[in-house]
């Protein structure tokens, strides 16, 4: 509990997963929503419209994640280097 009170542990990276699936959820919706409620019902141009939001947020929501997670692992590392001995300290 010390930890994360005093921002030595983060637990945002936990959050962020949960967000991921969240945003995913949100985007098949988007996709399907946009196949068959979009512009006059079921049509190809609907399909073909649904599926572009459905392949292109999967991606951008995975992009999205993907660069938050770096930020924290590279806190991490720099966490691991502070911590480390410095070359010539007894």
């Amino acid at each position: 509990m010390r930890q994360v009170l005093f921002f030595d542990s983060m637990i945002t990276p936990r959050i962020i997963t949960f967000v991921y699936w969240l945003l995913l959820l949100g985007v098949a919706f988007s996709g399907l929503g946009s196949m068959f409620f979009g512009f006059g019902g079921f049509s190809f141009s609907g399909l073909v419209r649904g599926l572009c939001i459905i392949g292109g947020g999967a991606l951008g929501v995975r992009i999205w994640c993907e660069l938050l997670i770096v930020l924290f692992k590279m806190n991490e590392a720099l966490q691991d280097i502070r911590q480390r001995p410095r070359y010539g300290d007894s």
